[in-house]
């Protein structure tokens, strides 16, 4: 296979695919699968240049389906239908992330040529038939594009990669990152760093902009000429906040955030922070911002959008949303939907309002993107004493205020904080169906709703965070381990009974989840814990558009494109039969009619219903059905090119 790795390697234009990559999702995927590589292909358009668009007929494309285990071929192979593997237990948003990297042209972080100055492969702890998961590449096969060693990258195995038994594959050069490696939660910034080099990114398609405030010119926003006081740079207020939330004081000389101050204004004054001006791609956007609200609880803040069209070049203010709220001694993360479609500005507007202010309002770490807003947040605070205090299993469990899906179900999140007796120093997550205010209306049980929860890396800047997230997707037809309910049936039928902290009874539906959430190691790196708290981002949406997502081309979309097959270069075909190009080899397209057909190899043999009927046709009629037959032809090979090349896939070197 050693000419395979030349053809399959990082090196060089060939094995490139375009910017924007079309692909296909096998209707085998499981759903939950499918619901995920979509939002990983979100991923890879808010960090890099590169986009996906379902198969229309493109030479070469990438064939998602559900195989035996997670591989793929490394980079573009140029053979028409190129598989990917999401298999059993596969659903992690990054493990598809790194599946599609080998696609995108690379090899594991630990076949680096110069991987030997960072960790050692115990050849002899690892299964037999996997040691082509370890290959080390030299210079002429892989390019690692003038990057370090990243111990950190989502294309690096972890400790316990194919071990045959307890000891580790493979061990780091320096003991502190034996832990380290192996993360899944998403791109470093190593991985971006490459991959946006070898594409030649010089931006990224969904993200717009990020501002900490941390330079003078505050990320070119602008003060208002149409409001009567102003935001003022700061880097603490007397009476809250003590630090900026870029840096949490923890930075001498920088910490800087944006302040109005509503105790030195009057009642009904306001002020107006501008962005600069954005040309939206995609007809709707995510704001995000951290609010700290230190002034009377009749302060408000709110966010409008100015919209420039040719109707009203000087742009039109539009209100969006009021956030308003009592005074709190921390920072609050908010997320703000936007559905613009013109050039438009983000305007936060504070209104002074009447009680007695001491502080104001005071905004930091904005994230504009064009992507989907999660639909809740749950804020867990004092979270480093409830990390210290937790026992392991049931009784070291929080729950989640209740939440609405978009379709109306009730659900809520459990998280273990010190894991499971079986599984502790680990977080676990769940999540449930509770009983709810719309159960009546709805259908149960509960079909193909996708719930996704995110632990947020509060990294100021949203291109850089490695979120750790787990997504669980409603079967129906899913029954419970200990009885012959369905799992997700109403949960008056098949919850059991739980109280709101308020003493409020509910039902509490059994929860799917992960008990291997996140590490306590990983979870204290980063950014995830910060003003000690941590942020879980909700979203529960329908994904039941994606049960059929194989491709169908209609005749008339084929007819109207030259991506069919070709005509041969000279005609074989006997009796009128018409010969097209089909993965470089001649085949007849035989005629047909009523009650009669041409067949074999040449079109050769005649067939008919009846032997003893013989029906004539006429040349014009002959060559009507010909043509009728190429087209009805050409689309059935369309539907069906994709799955053609499984056969191939013994003669790939495949990457896991």
């Amino acid at each position: 296979l050693s000419w395979m790795q030349e053809r399959n390697s990082i090196i060089g234009d060939n094995y490139r695919w375009p910017h924007v990559i079309p692909y296909v999702l096998e209707d085998n995927l499981e759903m939950n699968a499918k619901g995920l590589i979509l939002k990983a292909f979100e991923q890879y358009r808010l960090k890099t240049c590169i986009d996906f668009k379902p198969w229309e007929g493109e030479k070469n494309y990438i064939s998602v389906f559900k195989g035996s285990g997670c591989w793929s071929s490394v980079g573009n192979i140029q053979m028409g239908l190129q598989q990917l593997s999401i298999g059993t237990n596969c659903d992690r948003i990054g493990t598809i992330q790194h599946e599609f990297l080998h696609a995108l042209g690379f090899w594991h972080e630990q076949s680096r040529s110069d991987r030997d100055d960072y960790v050692t492969i115990v050849w002899d702890r690892i299964q037999s038939g996997k040691e082509h998961n370890f290959n080390k590449y030299d210079d002429k096969t892989s390019d690692f594009l003038n990057v370090p060693y990243d111990y950190n990258s989502v294309m690096h195995y972890s400790k316990t990669a194919f071990r045959n038994g307890t000891e580790s594959t493979i061990i780091t050069n320096i003991p502190d990152f034996m832990d380290v490696i192996g993360q899944r939660m998403d791109f470093s910034d190593y991985d971006l760093q490459k991959l946006n080099r070898l594409y030649n990114c010089s931006s990224s398609l969904s993200f717009m902009d990020t501002c900490s405030f941390e330079l003078e010119n505050i990320c070119g926003m602008i003060q208002s000429s149409d409001d009567n006081s102003d935001w003022q740079r700061l880097s603490q207020v007397p009476a809250g906040p003590n630090t900026d939330h870029t840096n949490m004081g923890e930075c001498k000389d920088s910490g800087y955030f944006m302040h109005f101050n509503t105790s030195a204004a009057t009642e009904g004054s306001t002020a107006l922070l501008e962005s600069r001006i954005f040309d939206p791609k995609r007809g709707f956007q995510c704001l995000q911002f951290y609010l700290y609200h230190s002034g009377h609880e009749s302060d408000q803040l709110h966010v409008f959008v100015r919209e420039y069209t040719s109707a009203h070049p000087n742009g039109t203010l539009r209100f969006i949303e009021e956030i308003k709220g009592s005074p709190e001694t921390y920072w609050q993360l908010h997320h703000v939907s936007l559905n613009v479609t013109s050039k438009f500005r983000v305007v936060f507007k504070g209104v002074r309002g009447s009680g007695l202010s001491n502080g104001g309002l005071s905004i930091d770490d904005i994230n504009l993107s064009e992507t989907q807003c999660p639909h809740h947040v749950w804020h867990i605070r004092n979270f480093t004493h409830l990390l210290n205090t937790s026992p392991a299993g049931e009784a070291g469990r929080i729950y989640s205020p209740p939440f609405y899906s978009s379709k109306g179900y009730a659900f809520q999140v459990t998280l273990y904080i010190n894991g499971t007796t079986d599984n502790p120093f680990n977080l676990g997550i769940y999540l449930s169906l509770i009983s709810g205010a719309n159960d009546d209306h709805l259908q149960w049980p509960c079909a193909w709703q996708q719930g996704t929860m995110i632990l947020l890396d509060q990294h100021p800047d949203i291109r850089q965070r490695m979120s750790n997230q787990r997504s669980i997707t409603t079967d129906p037809q899913k029954l419970s381990d200990s009885s012959s309910n369905f799992f997700w049936d109403r949960p008056d039928i098949v919850g059991s009974v739980a109280t709101f902290p308020n003493g409020t009874e509910f039902r509490r539906g059994p929860g799917l989840g992960t008990a291997a959430f996140l590490t306590h190691e990983r979870l204290r790196s980063r950014d995830f814990i910060k003003e000690d708290g941590v942020y879980i981002l909700l979203t529960m949406e329908d994904i039941s558009h994606l049960l059929s997502t194989e491709p169908s081309v209609s005749p008339t979309v084929v007819t109207s494109t030259a991506k069919g097959p070709s005509f041969c270069p000279d005609n074989p075909c006997e009796n009128d039969g018409v010969c097209v190009m089909v993965d470089r080899a001649q085949v007849c397209r035989c005629p047909a009619g009523d009650g009669w057909w041409y067949m074999g190899e040449k079109c050769e043999r005649k067939g008919t219903a009846q032997e003893n009927i013989v029906i004539a046709v006429s040349s014009t009629v002959a060559v009507f059905v010909v043509m009728l037959i190429v087209t009805i032809t050409t689309a059935v090979c369309l539907k069906k090119k994709y799955r053609k090349g499984k056969e191939n896939r013994e003669n790939l070197t495949l990457e896991e």
